[in-house]
């Protein structure tokens, strides 16, 4: 996976430096007429430096990274744990989740785009748009066309007459939408039990009269103990990761 990874990962930075030549100096370096030298950094490194910086964001968003954490965090919430799991355990957790999902999709760019490349096959553009395209095909499968509709009338009134006409500059905000609405969603439907039980465990303690008792100090072992007994975590990474290729 990570073999596969790092290469398509550097291949999303090169259309910016297409126009390069193939070794970029780092440095240059300018003799001054008494013997100074000056150093000045090149504008292809500048720009693939700017390109890295903002390329795990990027590719956070191109992924099923958002909608994993988002349901993760509300389940945390609705459970009232407010530090089980930690935020570093959700991450991870969402992380490799997100390798396991997109695993198809890094295979197909790596096969379609950074092999060819690498073998010198083609050229860094094409392989740069058959890299993409593995994405773009499953960011399309997973985004509402009211979305899409929202952002193309946003930029103008865009006609999109079929899915392969989205730019990716239309297509990865109408995503980023979809998928907020998607983990909320989820997220609805996860908390609607643990909040039955605390109702019900509100209700049983003010029909005792102990109403100095906290219903959510009550409530959370309940709430782990049907977790546990529905086998909750599985049942959750597994409807999470069937979720994205119903």
């Amino acid at each position: 996976m990570i073999k596969r990874l790092l290469p398509l990962l550097l291949l999303l930075c090169m259309p910016i430096l297409a126009i390069a030549e193939p070794g970029i100096p780092a440095l240059t370096v300018t003799s001054g007429e008494s013997g100074e030298q000056s150093y000045t950094v090149t504008l292809q490194i500048l720009a693939l430096m700017t390109v890295l910086t903002l390329l795990p964001a990027a590719l956070i968003m191109m992924t099923s990274f958002t909608r994993i954490i988002i349901v993760l965090a509300i389940l945390r919430q609705a459970m009232g744990v407010q530090s089980t799991p930690s935020n570093q355990v959700l991450i991870g957790l969402s992380l490799f989740l997100t390798f396991f999902i997109m695993n198809p999709v890094f295979d197909t760019a790596y096969e379609e785009g950074v092999k060819p490349y690498m073998d010198g096959q083609i050229e860094v553009l094409a392989a740069f748009e058959k890299s993409t395209q593995p994405f773009k095909a499953f960011m399309l499968a997973q985004t509402r066309e009211s979305d899409l509709a929202l952002f193309a009338s946003i930029h103008g009134g865009m006609v999109l007459e079929t899915k392969n006409d989205v730019p990716f500059s239309l297509l990865l905000p109408a995503f980023v939408t979809s998928e907020l609405k998607t983990a909320f969603q989820i997220g609805f439907l996860i908390f609607i039990p643990f909040l039955i039980i605390d109702l019900v465990v509100a209700s049983v303690l003010m029909a005792m009269g102990m109403m100095m008792l906290s219903p959510m100090l009550v409530s959370l072992p309940f709430k782990l103990m049907l977790f546990v007994l529905i086998d909750g975590w599985a049942l959750l990474m597994g409807t999470l990761a069937s979720s994205f290729y119903v």
